[in-house]
Parts: structure tokens; sequence; C-alpha cells
């Protein structure tokens, strides 16, 4: 089977934005919610109703609270004590009526949560489309109003300071405050250094055993992938590509994943870019996927191809248009005078080829051809699981536990 992937969470310095992409990340949790009902009747609780009823409870569970937490204990008090005028008789004529909502949606989720207990252990597969309605209806209604006067207001009066002190308590709140470095001394200055070593998180969601794997890694990549995207995994597609240039100084970046199947794992980019140019001297690179809401990791390495350009051309013609361009415009890897010269070479090759430009002869897909994918999954106290595949002479894949 083949896996064909289409083409990220601001950070705390923007605390607006990502109350704005909690609001996101809810409705995706409605919207599985709602594609639970009709499932359910036609399946019942299989695999995949039990696996998305898990994420739903996970994030109304851990993360929907903490941004009620977010507005009641912060926003909207930050608000009030800065509104004045127009500002301040709105937030009277809302906040009581948002704060209720919260109490609400807190009762509704309560009977949705048994519900989906049931569905996420096999015991039942009952979900009453009544709860779910409701539930999502006033949700929704509930954000729209917050998108619409809070949000607004929030950015318009809040200083770069309250903005700061806004998003310092959403990161104590998760947990992911700074470690504060201990107080320096005359005769051992405190460092960054010190800071660093300090951090540390204990792994322990999931396990991972010899017989847990299926025998082909390719199986259970596949596995593993399909439950990140339904996890929701912040780019589940990014992988990071190694390679070293001619005299044997490794190099790496971030790249997106465009396909995955038994002939390995492929994706798109300039050949006489850092990275293409240096396959050319050396065909063998190393993958890495990090998905850190899972814990979990994979390591892929082997010799690299390029794909066939029948290939290439299929995939370039369905990027979106300006993306076409661009592949174009840009000489990657090589220097430029500034950004207005690129937007230049832009504009000059929109101009150029309009609505239809032709894949370039030097773009086009890489595939690496893997001989060891290694799948790593954290525990606790360090004690890793790592099961490690290996390609044999015959084409079988021999597998193996490695010490972590």
């Amino acid at each position: 089977m083949s896996y064909a992937l289409p083409d990220s969470a601001p950070g705390f310095d923007q605390p607006i934005a990502v109350l704005k992409h909690c609001h996101d990340r809810i409705r995706k949790q409605l919207a599985t919610l709602e594609k639970l009902l009709p499932h359910l009747a036609s399946h019942g609780a299989d695999d995949e109703a039990r696996q998305a009823a898990r994420a739903v409870m996970k994030y109304f569970d851990q993360a929907a609270p903490l941004h009620h937490e977010d507005e009641e204990q912060n926003l909207v008090p930050m608000l009030r004590s800065t509104a004045s005028g127009a500002d301040a008789d709105l937030l009277t004529e809302l906040v009581p009526g948002i704060l209720d909502e919260h109490r609400q949606m807190d009762g509704m989720w309560q009977d949705l949560h048994e519900q989906l207990s049931a569905i996420a252990d096999g015991s039942a597969a009952l979900l009453r489309e009544h709860d779910v309605q409701r539930f999502a209806a006033m949700y929704r209604a509930h954000m729209e109003r917050e998108e619409g006067h809070i949000a607004p207001m929030a950015k318009r009066l809040f200083s770069a300071g309250q903005m700061a002190t806004l998003g310092q308590a959403m990161r104590q709140r998760r947990g992911i405050a700074p470690t504060a470095a201990p107080a320096a001394t005359a005769a051992e200055p405190a460092s960054s250094g010190d800071a660093v070593a300090s951090l540390r998180k204990d792994y322990g969601q999931a396990s991972l055993s010899e017989n847990d794997v299926a025998d082909d890694p390719f199986v259970q990549f596949t596995t593993w992938f399909e439950e990140a995207l339904k996890a929701q995994v912040n780019e589940p597609n990014a992988m990071s590509v190694a390679t070293v240039d001619e005299q044997g100084r490794p190099t790496s970046r971030i790249v997106l994943i465009k396909q995955f199947d038994p002939r390995g794992f492929t994706w798109y980019t300039n050949y006489n870019s850092q990275k293409g140019r240096q396959l050319a001297g050396n065909p063998h690179a190393a993958l890495l996927f990090f998905w850190t809401e899972l814990e979990r990791q994979i390591r892929i390495e082997g010799k690299v191809e390029r794909t066939s350009a029948e290939e290439s051309d299929k995939y370039f013609h369905s990027r979106p248009l300006k993306s076409r361009l661009a592949a174009i415009a840009s000489a990657q890897s090589e220097p430029i005078a500034n950004r207005g010269a690129l937007e230049q070479n832009y504009d000059a090759v929109a101009k150029q080829y309009g609505e239809e430009p032709p894949r370039p002869d030097n773009w086009g897909g890489f595939r690496l051809v893997p001989e060891r994918i290694e799948f790593w999954q954290g525990r606790r106290s360090r004690f890793h699981d790592r099961i490690v595949y290996t390609l044999q002479s015959d084409g079988s894949w021999a597998r193996e536990r490695l010490q972590p």
C-alpha cells in the first residue's frame, strides 16, 4: 500500500494566538466527536472508535480545563483591570455568560466522558446524539463570542508587558515555564549550561515490546504514523534528514515526507540544494521522526535514490500554484542579496509562466530505501524501549531489542 501525504503552534510570546490555537484544537475534537456517532452506528466500538474516544477524552480532560483557567484566572481579570468606557461595559455584559458557559460545558462533558470511557474500553458503543449536539453547539458559539469580542479587545488594549505576563502565566499553568537558574556566587557563577543540564522530562505514556510490533517495519511505521495523525501530533510528517559532505561532515534539516510505501520514504526538493549536492556525492542518509506528544521517535537509515520523472511531475503539479512558482524562482541554498531580490525573481517567474509553470529539471523527489529502522518509545527513568529492524541480504527483516 502506498501512503500519500498532504502538505505550528504559536509560542507563548503570542498568548492570544495560543488561545486561538486552543480553540482550533477544540474544534477538531468536536468534529471527531461528531464523526463518532455514525461510525459507532456502522462499526460499533472498533479499534478506530476506541482510539477516537481516547483522543477526545485526553483533550477535554487535560487541555481544555487549562484553557478555561487561562481565561478565568488571567485573561478576564487582566481585561477587567485594563478596560474602561465601552470596553468595560462590554465586559460587564459578556463575562458572566462566558463563565457560566464554562460551568455548563464542564457538566455536559462529565456526561460525555462517562459514555466515551465505555467506548474507549470496548464495553459499550453508545454515544447519545443529543448530548454531543448540545455540547458541540455551546462550545462553538462560546468560542465565536470570545474570538469576536474578547480576543480583539485584548490585542487592542494589552501592552507588550501585559502580553508577556499573560504568556508566562499560561506557561506556568502547563508546567513549562523556564527553569530558574541557581543564584550565582562569587566562586561559582551560574551558567545557561547548568540550567540546560537540569532540564529533564520523565516519559511513561506507553511501552513497546517485541510482541507488540509487526513483522514488517513498513506496517509498523504505518501503524505509528496513523496513531500520530489521530493524536493530532504537531507536524507528524516533519522529519530530520541528515546527509554528509565530501569531508564526512554531517548536516541535518527538517523536511516534510510526502509518501511512504515498501519502496521507501519520499520527499521533494531542489536537486541543486545543499542536501541534493551532498546526496549526489554520498547517497546515504538518515531520517528522524520525533513525536513528543506520543513520546516516540523513529530512526531510518539507508541509501537514497531519485524518484522517476513521472512521479516528480505528478507531485509537482499537485502543489499549489505559488509553491510551484517558488520552486522555480529559488536557487535553493544559494546566496542572494536580500528578500527584495528573491521576490523579484518570483514575480518574474510568475509573469513568465502564469498558471501552468513546468517542473524544473533540477527539482524532484528523493526516496530513502531503508536498511535499518528503529522504533523508540520513551519510558520512565530513561529506561526506554528500542526495537530495531535490519534488512537482510535475502530481503527479509531481522528484528531485535536494543538496550536504552
